[in-house]
C-alpha cells in the first residue's frame, strides 16, 4: 500500500491511497464466504459454491464492492498511521480507481486536529472578586434559616403580603371555564410571585369567605399565552410567624448551643462560598487570557457538529425536563432567534478551543490520571447525574466512556497548571495564592465551557 497526504488547511486533510490487488486476498476470501452464507445454488451445498459460480450467478462487481467495504477501514487506518495525523470524525471517502486483478484507489478528506503552538502562560494576570463575608451577610443567612422555621398561624383578618392563604381558582376565557382552570384548596404566601401575574393585588384586604376576580396571562395549561378571567375566593388566612432569634433558636436550627455560635459557622460557610467563587471566577477568567493567547483553528465541519449538539442537548433534555419550549425559553431570556444562534455558535468555538489548548497542554507536560482521581470524579458525576456511582460507572464502561471520563480529568488538570501560574489579583489588589485548588473545580469549570460533547477521534 502507497499513501500520501496532502494539506488542505489548518484543520483539514486529504489522503491518496494506492492498494495493489494482492492486498485484498483477505477482503475477498470474506466476501465469498460471506455470499456464500447468504444465497442458495441449485446443486451446491449452502456454503460450498465455487467463488467461479458466485461470479457467474451474481456478478464479480457484488464481490468486489463487499471487498472493497471490508477492506477501507483498515487501509484507511493505515494511511492515518503512517501520516501521522489525529483525524475527528468520519472520513468523506471517494474511491477513484478499482481495477479487477490490479489495482484499489482511493481518497480521504478528514478534519484533524490542528498543530498547535503552546504559548507562554506564566504572564498571565487577571483580576477576581475579592472574599468579604460582611455582617449583612451574615443576618441574610440566619434570617433565611430563621424563614423556614417559621410557623404559620390562622387569623382573623384582611389578608397582607407575607401571610399564607389557602385559595380556590377558577380560569375563564372567552366565558368558558377551561377544562384544567379550576383548582381548590391551593397554599399560596401572598407575594412569593409563585401564581398567577396579579394574584397578589387581588387577594390582599380579603377576609376569609372573601372573593375577587382579575385577569391575568396564562402561562401554561391548555390555553397559554392567552388573557383570562380568574376568580380567586379565600378560605383561609393564616399569618406566619418567626422564631425569635436567640440561643434557643439556635437549638432548634442547629447543632450549637448559641446564637454567636450559629453566626461563626455561617460567616465560615460563607467565606468558603466565597472563596469557591473566586477560584472558579480565576480558572474561568486564566483560561480566557489562555484562548486570547493562541491561535486555535477550529474544523468547520466539527463546529457545524458541537453547535447542533449543544442545540439538541438544550432543547430536548434542559427545556424538555422543565416543559418548555425553545420558543417561550427565549422568551424568558429575551433573546432573539439570531442572538440565540450567535450565542450558542460562540460557546461552541470556545469549547472546541479549550479542549484543543488543554489536551495539548496534557500531551506536552505528559499528566497523567491517577486511578484515585478517575475515582473521584466519577463519584461527582454520578451524583450530578441522580444515579448511584455503581450504576454510573457501569453506564460509563458499556458506552465506552471511559477515556472521555479520563480526558476530562486532565483537562482539568492542565487547567489548574495554567492557572498556578497566572498571577491573581483581588479587587482590593491582594495578591490570591490558588496553588492549593482542588483540580477537581478545575475540571468542572472545564466540563461547564467545554459542554457535554466529546471532541473525539477516530481512525
Amino acid at each position: 500500500m502507497k499513501s500520501a497526504v496532502e494539506t488542505l488547511n489548518p484543520t483539514r486533510v486529504r489522503l491518496t491511497v494506492e492498494v495493489p490487488f494482492e492486498e485484498l486476498k483477505d477482503s475477498l476470501d470474506a466476501a465469498y464466504k460471506k455470499i456464500n452464507q447468504q444465497v442458495t445454488v441449485k446443486g451446491f451445498r449452502k456454503g460450498k459454491i465455487p467463488a467461479r459460480v458466485i461470479d457467474q450467478r451474481f456478478g464479480r462487481g457484488a464481490v468486489l464492492e463487499e471487498a472493497v467495504n471490508d477492506a477501507l477501514p483498515k487501509f484507511y487506518t493505515e494511511a492515518v498511521n503512517e501520516a501521522e495525523v489525529n483525524p475527528l470524525g468520519q472520513p468523506e471517502v471517494d474511491i477513484t480507481e478499482l481495477k479487477d486483478g490490479e489495482l484499489l484507489a482511493f481518497t480521504a478528506e478528514v478534519d484533524i486536529r490542528p498543530a498547535i503552538e503552546i504559548p507562554d502562560f506564566s504572564g498571565i494576570e487577571v483580576e477576581v472578586d475579592a472574599v468579604e463575608v460582611t455582617d449583612e451577610d451574615i443576618e441574610k443567612s440566619v434570617e433565611q434559616l430563621r424563614d423556614r422555621f417559621a410557623s404559620t398561624n390562622p387569623v382573623e383578618r384582611a389578608a397582607a403580603e407575607g401571610d399564607v392563604i389557602t385559595i380556590d381558582l377558577e380560569a375563564k376565557v372567552d366565558g368558558e371555564v377551561l377544562p384544567d382552570g379550576v383548582a381548590s384548596g391551593v397554599s399560596y404566601t401572598i407575594g412569593s410571585g409563585e401564581l398567577l401575574d396579579g394574584i397578589d393585588e387581588a387577594v390582599t384586604g380579603l377576609e376569609a369567605g372573601g372573593e375577587a376576580t382579575f385577569t391575568s396571562q396564562l402561562k401554561g395549561g391548555s390555553a397559554e399565552g392567552k388573557d383570562a378571567e380568574v376568580t380567586v375566593k379565600v378560605l383561609t388566612v393564616a399569618a406566619r410567624e418567626l422564631p425569635e432569634l436567640d440561643d434557643e433558636f439556635a437549638q432548634l436550627a442547629s447543632e450549637f448551643d448559641t446564637l454567636d455560635e450559629l453566626k461563626a459557622d455561617s460567616r465560615k460557610r460563607l467565606e468558603n462560598m466565597k472563596q469557591f467563587d473566586q477560584a472558579t471566577q480565576a480558572q474561568e477568567r486564566v483560561l480566557e487570557k489562555l484562548l486570547e493567547l493562541a491561535e486555535i483553528p477550529v474544523p468547520e465541519k466539527l463546529l457545524e457538529d458541537e453547535v447542533n449538539t449543544r442545540k439538541h442537548n438544550l432543547e430536548h433534555h434542559q427545556l424538555g425536563q422543565m416543559g418548555l419550549s425553545l420558543e417561550k425559553y427565549l422568551e424568558f431570556q429575551g433573546k432573539t432567534v439570531e442572538e440565540f444562534e450567535t450565542e450558542t455558535k460562540d460557546q461552541a468555538v470556545k469549547g472546541i478551543k479549550t479542549q484543543f489548548i488543554l489536551d495539548e497542554l496534557v500531551n506536552k507536560e505528559k499528566l497523567n490520571v491517577e486511578q484515585e482521581e478517575l475515582t473521584e470524579h466519577l463519584m461527582r458525576r454520578a451524583a450530578s447525574s441522580g444515579m448511584s456511582p455503581d450504576q454510573f460507572a457501569q453506564a460509563v464502561v458499556q458506552g465506552g466512556q471511559v477515556p472521555m471520563l479520563v480526558g476530562e480529568v486532565a483537562r482539568g488538570k492542565a487547567l489548574a497548571l495554567v492557572v498556578e501560574a497566572a498571577k491573581v489579583v483581588d479587587t482590593n489588589g491582594v495578591e490570591v495564592d490558588l496553588s492549593d485548588e482542588d483540580e477537581e473545580q478545575a475540571t468542572e469549570t472545564v466540563e461547564a465551557v467545554t459542554g457535554e460533547a466529546e471532541v473525539s477521534e477516530d481512525k
